[in-house]
C-alpha cells in the first residue's frame, strides 16, 4: 500500500511540475489535434525529452564517481544506471505488450561504458516498443510493482513518472557532486 500511496505522491509531483512548465502564457492557438490513441501518442512525445535528459545525465557523471552514493542507505548511481536500464526493459514491455529483451547482464560496479551502452540500450528498446503501442491493450489486467495486478495502463504511468523520479536522482547526484545537471545548463 505504501508503494502505491509513494507512486501516486510521484504522479502528482510530476503532473504539477510540468503544468508548471507550460504556465507561461500562450497566445490562443486552434484546439489541440485529436487522436485514437491518445494514451500512447502521449508517452511516445514523453520519450525523447526524457531520454535525451537521462542519457545526458548519464554522459556527465565522471566515470569514477558511478560508486558515489550520498549516505550509506543509498544507491550507487551505478545502481541507479542498473534500475533505469531494468525499469526501461519491463516497464515498456508491459506498457507495449511485447516480450522484454534478452538484456546485457549489468551490474552497478560495471565500468560506465558498459553501463551507458545498456541505458542506451533500453532507451532504444522503449523507442522500438512503444512505437508499434496503441492504447486497445491498455484495460488488460498486466503484474507490475511486487506481483500486483493493475491494468497495463498503469506502466505507461509509472514509465513517465519513472523517467522524472530517475532524472531528478541523477539531478540529485549530479550536483552533490559539483556538476550541473543537462536541464540546468546556461542556454547556448
Amino acid at each position: 500500500m505504501k508503494s502505491i500511496l509513494r507512486f501516486l505522491a510521484i504522479m502528482t509531483l510530476t503532473a504539477a511540475a510540468w503544468s508548471q512548465q507550460s504556465a507561461a502564457p500562450k497566445t490562443p492557438a486552434a484546439a489541440p489535434p485529436t487522436t485514437k490513441d491518445p494514451v500512447s501518442t502521449s508517452i511516445r512525445t514523453l520519450l525523447p525529452r526524457s531520454q535525451k535528459n537521462i542519457l545526458a545525465a548519464i554522459e556527465a557523471m565522471p566515470a569514477d564517481k558511478f560508486s558515489y552514493k550520498p549516505t550509506p542507505d543509498q544507491i550507487t548511481f551505478g545502481h541507479l544506471v542498473v534500475h533505469i536500464t531494468e525499469s526501461n526493459n519491463s516497464m515498456c514491455a508491459k506498457a507495449a505488450d511485447v516480450p522484454a529483451p534478452k538484456a546485457a547482464d549489468v551490474k552497478d560496479t560495471d565500468p560506465k561504458d558498459k553501463l551507458l551502452t545498456a541505458a542506451k540500450a533500453s532507451f532504444d528498446f522503449c523507442g522500438e516498443a512503444l512505437g508499434r503501442m496503441d492504447d486497445s491493450k491498455l484495460g488488460d489486467s498486466v503484474e507490475l510493482f511486487g506481483g500486483h495486478q493493475f491494468p497495463r495502463a498503469m506502466a505507461v504511468l509509472g514509465l513517465a513518472s519513472g523517467w522524472a523520479d530517475h532524472y531528478g536522482a541523477a539531478a540529485m547526484y549530479l550536483r552533490l557532486n559539483g556538476i550541473l545537471p543537462p536541464t540546468a545548463q546556461p542556454k547556448k
